[in-house]
């Protein structure tokens, strides 16, 4: 069996019909299916993450709404610039109460803050200090934010050099108190 040129063109004919066939159809559509399968894996991971992130959306608002009610009840506990007065009256009733003599209070002016002011005041308290701790007792347990940002504690002698009697002192203090601006 002898193999012509004509049957030797027509077996490279045949060999080279797949080989371009690979070269120019099958290998360009590889790549796009390749790059196509990489895309929907990508898409397909940022859905599992969206699919995640949605999941914890619920718990997300609930901590919102939470964060708002907090808001809200410190709002509540701020009064109206108009109001201050009455939180010193409380004070001083609170000193009164405790069987402290109030033998000075100054008032500074207010410090203004995001949302609310702050009204420092000075006060000189003298008294037992078994008063002065149920003192500070009752000003915490204010419905009011209020805050003591610095205080001296000291016994109390007379002018003769003598203590005035065991546990009797004097403080001075500085007392914050917070409140929304009515302007």
């Amino acid at each position: 069996m002898r193999i012509g040129f004509r049957e030797l063109i027509f077996f490279i004919v045949l060999l080279a019909v797949p080989i371009a066939s690979f070269l120019v159809v099958f290998k360009p559509r590889n790549t796009q299916i390749r790059a196509a399968t990489e895309e929907v894996e990508f898409k397909q991971s940022r859905l599992d993450k969206l699919a995640e992130v949605s999941g914890k959306i619920d718990d997300l608002e609930l901590a919102i709404e939470r964060g708002r009610q907090s808001v809200e009840e410190i709002e509540e506990m701020l009064p109206i610039g108009k109001e201050v007065d009455v939180i010193l009256e409380n004070v001083w009733q609170i000193a009164q109460d405790n069987g402290l003599v109030v033998k000075s209070v100054k008032t500074d002016k207010p410090v203004p803050a995001a949302e609310y002011k702050e009204l420092p005041l000075m006060m000189m308290l003298e008294g037992q200090f078994d008063g002065f701790y149920e003192f500070l007792l009752e000003l915490e347990n204010l419905p009011r934010i209020t805050r003591i940002r610095s205080m001296d504690l000291d016994r109390v002698t007379d002018p003769r050099g003598v203590e005035s009697g065991p546990g009797y002192m004097k403080a001075d203090f500085t007392l914050s108190i917070y409140f929304a601006d009515a302007g």
